[in-house]
């Protein structure tokens, strides 16, 4: 089969090509999907630089989300049946025309959505769901700041707390172009994060008393701010380190006196089980009120813009230039 690989392992957006890779061989309990479209994510820009592996045991092909039609069943594999139509995540081998996936970690793709949408849901919207409700323990009239707003992960979280029924949420980004189109999505309150102090927009939006929830991607350069932007029994769940790993001195008489809870999270190692159980509670909570950017859901895609996979340096440039308002997405053509 055709996949997009890395010439010599790892290196420079100039080192992916297409090239052939054996097919997946399925092992219990798996299914082989024929791909249409895949996403792409900053995960797999670390990956082809080699500072991240995927874990063991997964394809070393990249990619993490697809959409695509049943080809072959594994042994065990009971739920579905050759031709269906789904999308789903895998621990590497999107980047390829045909990828091995576990059973329970497909979704039915809806009628009203296309390809490309059906593979931009995936790592984005469970990544968020995870963050904000299994971690973040998000509940009705609570507030949330979500950094990083206009990317995959934070405009799914934006929407998931405003359909959960968030009654401030806070979003930050690095342009008011971006700003501007984040309020049209349902936050209601915005901050430039590179000319303005985030966490005074969080105490005017919420009255001095802080945010409930906080989705962070930046770490050491944002850590004082968001300390200052959680209110009382405050939970900030870290996703990366966008801004370093490393805060030089850290005051922890906030975390006590506010009684915060600070968690690290990632998707990409959790267990067959944990991942399972997190795609069955999203398939039932929010994928039935999911449409495309121009449907009427109450949940939306959104693509910043599609490439074909012969494109894929320029597809993996325009993430790097982090310039995108939604998903950067590709097919495979």
């Amino acid at each position: 089969m055709r996949a997009i690989l890395v010439k010599d392992g790892a290196g420079p957006v100039e080192n992916l090509h297409i090239g052939e890779a054996p097919h997946p061989t399925l092992k219990n309990g798996e299914v082989l999907v024929k791909v249409k479209a895949f996403g792409l994510n900053r995960m797999d820009i670390a990956q082809r630089q080699g500072y991240y592996p995927p874990p063991a045991g997964a394809s070393l092909i990249l990619g993490v989300e697809f959409s695509g039609t049943v080809a072959k069943l594994g042994e065990g594999s009971t739920q579905w049946k050759e031709g269906d139509e789904v999308f789903g995540l895998v621990a590497g081998g999107a980047y390829a025309e045909y990828v091995a996936a576990i059973a329970t970690h497909l979704i039915r793709k809806p009628e009203n959505l296309s390809w490309v949408e059906a593979a931009s849901i995936p790592e984005a919207f469970l990544t968020a769901y995870q963050a904000l409700v299994l971690i973040g323990g998000l509940k009705k009239d609570e507030s949330v700041l979500v950094h990083a707003g206009a990317s995959g992960v934070g405009v799914a979280a934006n929407q998931i707390a405003r359909f959960l029924g968030a009654y401030t949420i806070v979003s930050t980004a690095s342009t008011e172009e971006k700003l501007t189109w984040l309020r049209t999505l349902g936050v209601t309150h915005t901050a430039n994060y590179k000319t303005t102090d985030f966490s005074e927009t969080v105490k005017g939006a919420t009255s001095g008393r802080g945010v409930d929830v906080l989705i962070d991607f930046v770490g050491a350069t944002h850590w004082e701010k968001n300390i200052n932007s959680l209110g009382l029994d405050g939970r900030m769940v870290i996703l990366s380190f966008l801004g370093g790993p490393v805060v030089p001195n850290v005051n922890l008489l906030p975390i006590l006196l506010k009684r915060l809870s600070i968690y690290g999270s990632g998707l990409r190692t959790r267990s067959v089980e944990y991942q399972t159980d997190l795609i069955a509670k999203f398939a039932h909570a929010i994928v039935p009120h999911l449409t495309g950017e121009k449907g009427d859901g109450a949940v939306k895609t959104y693509i910043y813009k599609v490439y074909p996979w012969t494109q894929i340096q320029d597809a993996t440039r325009e993430m790097e230039a982090g310039k995108n308002s939604g998903k950067i997405m590709v097919e495979i053509v």
